[in-house]
Parts: structure tokens; sequence; C-alpha cells
């Protein structure tokens, strides 16, 4: 949450005005998503939001049944959040239509599709869970080859993407070429279902409704995570299992692009992006974990604790009262007082106060433990 609020750092527009600089470069590489393969820190954000989800239900199934709640209700409590969070992403996506934007790609969107299905799976040995990943990683891999790949006449150009654009790929890989595969094809009759002021020909960047599918797969293997922390293993035996987890995670799915078996593509979720994602994943957890619970040094992550705590209102934050705290601010204040490190730096220090502004506002809901929960 807090790297997805620091988009209003705006690192990448910094990088711009000193392109000498190596290190801003770097810096504003990993604050944008890369344009269709591989991976940077920015393309972690969602993974983690969603592998995260799984991690909490063990410790949330478990606190609601010691309350006496009957699985039923559970079931009911859990329809009633994914349709909420469904309806929330349309509602964030429809910002500034004129009409409501029915598009399923975003990311409470798409989790909020996954969970009644993750639900399902925490009342679920353990095993279960693993097959349910691969079976769920193995199928969309199987669907997404089975659907004919682009032809050598296929027109990119009709599909917002230039013919030229050097992240097409040749080959066997053509099958998750942008705007060219199984997930496209299935948007261009779903999508077309719902009212739309003119018929949905494709998404600009290349995302998909059917990517809940592996996403589901990268929540399951938060669920899988969070038993693991739930369960009575040492602290030290939790971190090893989570490291391990994260090491052969990666491995397989950095295998599978380098293989050209599968590309590592986020925008379309493909398996061996939830593969490496995941194990990204599991070292953050067990890297947290070790740091936070087993030796104890929780102060320097209080600033973090604030914003995880209020997850949801940070998100929301994020779209609704990033650029009116920002407008306030450039009324009240002027441009001066952003330009005195010199104009390359005004708007990382103009985002640098919107954020100040967005975590206080996170702060005085802590203080009054108001917490927006679904």
């Amino acid at each position: 949450m807090f790297l997805m609020m620091a988009e209003v750092l705006h690192l990448a527009g910094v990088a711009a005005s000193l392109p000498e600089s190596r290190l801003w470069e770097t810096l504003g590489r990993h604050q944008s998503h890369v344009e269709w393969i591989g991976c940077s820190l920015h393309d972690l954000i969602q993974p983690s939001f969603s592998f995260l989800v799984g991690v909490s239900l063990p410790f949330s199934i478990a606190s609601r049944l010691a309350r006496g709640q009957s699985r039923r209700r559970l079931l009911l409590h859990a329809l009633w959040r994914a349709a909420v969070l469904i309806a929330l992403g349309i509602f964030l996506r429809s910002i500034g239509d004129s009409r409501t934007d029915y598009t399923f790609e975003d990311t409470l969107t798409q989790i909020g599709l996954g969970y009644p299905f993750l639900f399902l799976l925490g009342f679920r040995p353990q095993r279960e869970r693993w097959i349910a990943v691969a079976v769920l990683l193995v199928g969309t891999w199987v669907a997404f080859v089975l659907y004919p790949a682009p032809g050598p006449d296929f027109d990119y150009a009709s599909v917002g993407v230039p013919p030229d654009w050097p992240h097409l790929m040749q080959g066997f890989e053509s099958h998750w070429n942008k705007n060219s595969n199984l997930a496209w094809a299935f948007d261009r009759w779903f999508l077309n279902l719902f009212p739309r002021d003119k018929p949905f020909l494709y998404n600009r960047g290349g995302y998909a409704t059917i990517s809940f599918v592996p996403t589901l797969a990268t929540m399951t293997l938060g669920l899988i995570g969070g038993e693991v922390l739930k369960s009575g293993r040492s602290a030290r035996g939790k971190v090893a299992w989570l490291l391990a987890a994260g090491a052969i995670s990666m491995a397989l799915g950095w295998g599978l692009g380098e293989l050209h078996l599968c590309p590592i593509v986020k925008r379309i979720w493909t398996p061996s992006w939830v593969l490496f994602s995941g194990g990204w994943c599991f070292l953050f957890l067990g890297a947290a974990f070790g740091v936070i619970d087993g030796f104890g040094w929780k102060a320097w992550v209080f600033p973090l604790t604030v914003i995880g705590m209020n997850s949801i209102a940070a998100y929301l934050m994020s779209w609704l009262f990033e650029g009116f705290i920002g407008d306030a601010l450039t009324r009240h204040l002027g441009a001066e007082p952003f330009r005195v490190l010199g104009e390359p730096y005004e708007p990382l220090l103009h985002g640098a106060a919107v954020l100040a502004v967005m975590w206080a506002l996170l702060f005085w809901m802590d203080r009054r433990r108001l917490y927006l929960k679904i």
C-alpha cells in the first residue's frame, strides 16, 4: 500500500528531468510498470496485495469461528465481501467517465472475483491447496496454448499495438502477445455484454478479466503461507519454510520464462508470473516475519503499520484524495515551496507533501480506531 500511495512522488518524472543520473533512472524504472515482459518493484504491488489476502484468511476464519459464527454465515460474508470488492473496483475505474465503465482488471475486482473460491479453499488441507494452485496454473497455460497464436498477417495496429513494438514475441511465446491472446478474445466477447459508449476492442495496457483465475493461484499461495504462520512451527522453522518456498517458486517462474515455455508477464498474469511474483511474496513475508516477530524489531515499521491497518482506506485515498490534496497544496502554498531544490525535484517534493497528508489522515484514523473493513 505504501508503494502504491508513493506513486504520487513521480520518481519517473524526476528521472526524465535528470537523464544523466543512474540513481534516478533506477528509482523511476522501479516505480513504473514494465511494458510487457519482466518485473519491476512496482509490478509486485498487486501480487503482494493479492497474496496477503490469502495470508490473512486462516486468521480471519479462526477468529470468526471462535466468536461462534457458523460456516454458512462465513460463506455469506465472503460472498458479500466479493461483491463489494467487485463493485468498488468498477466504481473507481469509472471515475471521470460519463457512465459506468464495466471493467474487471482492477486489483479489487480481480480479488473479488476469486475470493469465494479462496474462501472455500480456506477449509481444505494444505495438500488440496497445492493441488488447486497446480490445476489453476496448468489449466491457464493449456488454455492459452490451445487458443490460436496470431499469425504473420495479424493486424496489431487494430488492437492498439504498433507492429514494430519491441515486446512482440515470435514462435511458441506469441500465444502470450499483447491483445492477441485468449484473455483479449474473452474480453472482446464478455465486456461487450455490458452497456458501453462504443464496442470494446482492446485494453490499452493489455490487462484482462480472466487474469482473476491465475490471480486466485497467487491468493492461494498466500493462503498456504498464512497457514504456515498460523501453525505450531517454531519462528525459525516458519522463516526457513517461507524463504525456501520463495526461492523455489521464484526459480520455477524464472525457469519457465528462460526456457521460453511461458513468458513472465504481469499484465495477463501468466503462470510463470504467478510463480515468480509469488516467490518474491514468500521472501518478503519470511523476511518481515523474521525481523518483526522473530527479532522483535517492531518500532521501525510503525509508519507502515498505520497504512496496512487501513489498507482499503489507503487504496481509496490514492484514487479519490490524491488530486484534491495536491490541488489544495498548490492553491494555498503556491509552487515555490516545492522548487526549493530546483525544478526537476518539484514533483517529488509536491508528491511528498501529498503523501504526508494522506499518511496523517490514516494516522488520525488509527488513533481513533477507525478502520474501513469489508
